[in-house]
């Protein structure tokens, strides 16, 4: 399928980006649990699920620290105009990517349902660091839904 090449080379640009610990908090795990997250969202609210995959494997790739880096989602909205002709998306869907990425630090609670999504998506992983997700940082309706935050935490759980 030509849509799982694409996002094959998209998480390998981010991989080659990411300098952290791939394994990390931050890593391929995480990227990978925000994507079911926001799959699971979308088939919910009708959010873009090319949009959401990309925020997934992108949001965290230019992190420099695994602790407090309230810059990152910045440099990573900035990365991805640097990567725009690998990233196969409508104007309008590239610049809900750049918006969700650029925000996702930020405790936004208001933006287009893609975007809400995509930092849905994120914020319902933040079990991996033991922290149980503020439902008022919630954006969408799905994600508050006590089924779905304990979806997510049973995922997301250190092991």
């Amino acid at each position: 399928m030509v849509y799982d090449h694409l996002m094959e080379d998209i998480i390998r640009i981010a991989s080659e980006k990411y300098f952290l610990d791939i394994d990390g908090i931050h890593g391929i795990g995480h990227w990978k649990r925000v994507k079911e997250n926001g799959l699971r969202l979308a088939s919910l609210n009708a959010a873009d699920h090319s949009v959401i995959e990309h925020f997934a494997y992108l949001h965290d790739s230019c992190r420099v620290s695994e602790g407090i880096d309230n810059e990152h989602g910045k440099r990573a909205a900035e990365f991805i105009r640097t990567i725009r002709s690998s990233v196969k998306l409508t104007d309008k869907q590239f610049e809900l990517l750049y918006e969700a990425c650029f925000d996702h630090t930020d405790g936004k609670v208001k933006a287009d349902i893609t975007v809400m999504t995509c930092w849905d998506a994120d914020r319902l992983d933040l079990y991996r660091i033991g922290t149980r997700p503020r439902v008022y940082l919630l954006c969408t309706l799905e994600a508050k839904k006590p089924e779905v935050i304990e979806w997510a935490s049973q995922r997301a759980w250190p092991k």
